[in-house]
């Protein structure tokens, strides 16, 4: 399902933009996911066409048939990553390739149609210079979601011949606030997100509805977020709700479950190559739960924390389950999480040189 013609997403600038006053009310304190800009990119496909339609135009509501593919076969993905704002003021993505690669592995596994990859990067851009009155200053960034759904009328199983791919936008600011001193974690030693062969690798909506009652045990429990464990053992540790989890141990390793069933993150990723920098070496492999209990317990696991494109580093310092609680190290943020934090920040928003090319600047005028 792809497309070898350019798919060009031209603008077309909304006839009732938001009002100065009221957008710079707005990005006084946006929080996360609640306030939306003024355009959005789009495209349709279809069989007989392929991509068309292609453009930047006003945000409005979508308007499906009852019978749309993605209302009763969740057959959707989508994206997350950000548009940071720069010290001279211009606006800068980070990695977005690395979205698009996966965007397109998720497209993929969900039986949609595969967006070249230079065209999501196109798109995503476009909103960003659209709207670029909308990217906010340090420390919050304007949260882009690029997503592909099913919209042929057709209630037969089988992969939709009408799709459409969009991309809104929303001025965001931490996604943990108030949580500085870090999280704790409830480990989910029942419900599972993913399973060998399933779609835990794919940006799926079915995934995060999946972990929703796993979520709320958590909260139950007075927890942050849930640690999934794996599906055949409920032994080994997969991801934390919606973001990556690794470990720092006392002999200087960065640990992390190995991809397959779990997101490869952008996050994730950019931590591991970051890691030597900061005296770690990087090391991907199973990590069971009791490894973890014991290694926070006798010291040998000194600090842990998650990753995602909202979360950014969250450090957590603390776990409970149905067998008990432990803590990490002293119960506080470690300090090689902190300045891996601190890094990434100051390599997103431009504050130090970057010397491989992660960030990407978006022509504004």
């Amino acid at each position: 399902m792809t497309t070898s013609a350019p798919v060009a997403f031209g603008h077309v600038p909304t006839p009732h933009p938001t009002p100065d006053a009221q957008r710079d009310a707005l990005l006084a304190d946006p929080g996360f996911g609640k306030v939306f800009t003024d355009h959005v990119a789009s495209a349709t496909w279809t069989v007989e066409q392929g991509w068309h339609d292609a453009g930047v135009r006003a945000s409005e509501p979508l308007s499906l048939h009852p019978a749309a593919a993605v209302l009763h076969y969740a057959q959707e993905i989508f994206e997350g990553l950000k548009a940071y704002r720069q010290p001279d003021g211009s606006v800068a993505l980070f990695r977005p390739a690395l979205n698009a690669a996966r965007f397109a592995h998720s497209a993929r596994r969900l039986a949609l149609p595969v967006l070249p990859e230079q065209a999501f990067v196109d798109a995503v851009a476009g909103v960003v210079r659209a709207d670029a009155a909308w990217v906010p200053e340090p420390p919050a960034s304007l949260y882009l979601r690029p997503f592909t759904v099913a919209t042929e009328a057709f209630l037969g199983v089988r992969a939709a011949e009408e799709a459409r791919f969009l991309v809104t936008a929303s001025p965001a600011g931490p996604l943990f606030a108030g949580r500085d001193a870090g999280l704790t974690l409830w480990i989910s030693e029942e419900l599972s997100r993913a399973a060998p062969g399933g779609t835990g690798d794919a940006k799926c909506g079915g995934n995060y509805a999946a972990g929703l009652a796993a979520q709320a045990l958590a909260r139950a429990h007075e927890c942050d977020q849930v640690l999934f464990l794996d599906a055949r053992e409920h032994r080994w540790l997969e991801e934390s709700g919606t973001m990556n989890v690794l470990l720092v141990t006392a002999d200087g390793e960065l640990v992390t479950p190995p991809l397959g069933t779990i997101l490869d993150g952008v996050t994730r990723r950019s931590v591991l190559e970051l890691a030597a920098g900061h005296g770690l070496t990087a090391v991907e492999r199973p990590v069971s739960v009791e490894e973890l209990r014991a290694g926070c317990t006798d010291g040998s696991i000194t600090e842990v924390f998650a990753t995602g494109t909202a979360a950014v580093i969250s450090p957590i310092v603390a776990f409970r389950s149905a067998t008990g609680a432990f803590a990490v190290g002293a119960g506080t943020p470690g300090p090689r999480t902190l300045d891996l934090r601190a890094e990434l920040l100051d390599l997103q928003f431009g504050r130090v040189p970057d010397p491989r090319g992660w960030r990407v600047p978006v022509a504004l005028a």
